[in-house]
């Protein structure tokens, strides 16, 4: 079946591949920081509900550390706006990489469906 193929439109089909499976690690990154976020934002609020002169403690490693307050809302909110730059940047690339996808599927039809794909 390859062999009806011409290579031009087999080089086309290997790059869609590659393009899909760029869109999908992204896609998935994306949507592991998109977790992180909620998960920073939650403990944010959380942590604004406790007294000030409250014990708070944070994860360093395997070790528990005792901090202030104030200092654990700005690492959260940091990590937070951090986060959501990396999503942005993350659904920029996905739009490119939609756009180059939908463009090179468009390329492909059109040289395997030849004129009629064009009504």
């Amino acid at each position: 079946m390859s062999s009806n193929i011409p290579p031009k439109v087999q080089q086309q089909l290997a790059m869609l591949q590659q393009i899909q499976q760029q869109l999908q690690t992204v896609v998935g990154q994306k949507t592991q920081y998109e977790m992180a976020v909620k998960e920073t934002n939650r403990a944010v609020e959380e942590l604004k509900e406790v007294a000030d002169d409250a014990p708070v403690f944070v994860n360093v490693g395997t070790v528990m550390m005792q901090q202030e307050k104030a200092t654990v809302l700005a690492s959260l909110t940091e990590k937070a706006e951090t986060l959501e730059l990396r999503i942005k940047s993350l659904e920029k690339q996905e739009k490119a990489l939609q756009t180059k996808f939908e463009q090179l599927q468009a390329q492909i039809k059109q040289a395997i469906g030849g004129p009629q794909q064009a009504a």
